[in-house]
């Protein structure tokens, strides 16, 4: 299958080759099944596999846009949505809405949100009103995606990492998480705060400030911060992130951010 597919990717005329259909839509159903991830941990590091990013890339093309119906709700689109949440064992509100292609574990609750093909989400996560999982995003087990986060997809480049956001998370409401950004295993990430490979992520716990980008350490308490930044017209604010406090092994890892950044006396 890894064979057929790079050879499509590099020749696009053999999307007409039935062998290559065949390979391509098998692939997407190992995604929507969890047997197979675009990006899994290996040996303690994350490994993205990009023949599979490939393959979901040469699903668009060879399928055709058609007519979805979902009771009185309609879309015109080339990727079906996700069915049979009971035997999955994932508990979905309505306007709740995955692509196939996307993997949902047992324990799954998506509230009125979003999780596009190619995503993996780990059994006991919350994706909460309004949260958006794009195309290829990973994340763990017993995560918290609060109302309105933003994780952002990645297709192409095809060697750039997706969003991975490790088990325990907890990411505020309004967040937003982009670019590869790796979120580790217990952090918790406040309302409102932004994250871009170029964002200053500092550790302010020490008396010297140390720089992190794209990549949250574990159990990192994260707040959203400023920096001043000299330009010809005059010093601006640039947008931050602050890592105040490490979460405390004492807390139970389903507390709230509230209770997470109380800790710290951040309101």
């Amino acid at each position: 299958m890894k064979e057929i597919i790079e050879q499509a990717w590099e020749d696009r005329s053999l999307l007409k080759n039935p062998d290559t259909v065949a390979a391509i839509r098998a692939l997407i159903a190992l995604l929507d099944e969890g047997k197979v991830r675009v990006a899994e941990p290996v040996d303690g590091e994350w490994h993205v596999n990009q023949w599979i990013k490939k393959g979901v890339l040469l699903y668009f093309p060879i399928q055709e846009l058609e007519t979805i119906e979902a009771g009185p709700f309609e879309f015109y689109d080339k990727i079906p949505l996700k069915k049979d949440f009971a035997r999955r064992q994932v508990r979905v509100v309505p306007h709740g809405i995955a692509r196939y292609g996307a993997y949902l574990e047992p324990g799954v609750v998506m509230m009125p949100s979003y999780v596009n093909i190619g995503a993996y989400v780990g059994s006991g996560t919350m994706v909460d009103t309004w949260a958006t999982v794009g195309s290829c995003a990973q994340i763990g087990r017993h995560v918290h995606l609060s109302g309105g986060v933003g994780i952002g997809g990645v297709l192409e480049p095809i060697q750039a990492a997706p969003v991975i956001i490790e088990d325990d998370c907890f990411i505020g409401s309004r967040a937003i998480i982009v670019e590869g950004v790796h979120v580790k295993q217990g952090a918790v990430i406040a309302a409102n705060v932004s994250l871009t490979q170029s964002t200053k992520i500092i550790d302010v716990t020490q008396p010297q400030p140390t720089e992190y980008k794209g990549v949250v350490p574990e159990n990192s308490v994260v707040i959203p911060g400023s920096y001043s930044k000299e330009y010809p017209a005059g010093v601006y604010q640039i947008a931050c992130a602050l890592i105040i406090g490490k979460r405390k092994e004492s807390t139970n890892k389903k507390t709230s951010l509230n209770e997470a950044l109380r800790d710290f006396n951040i309101a």
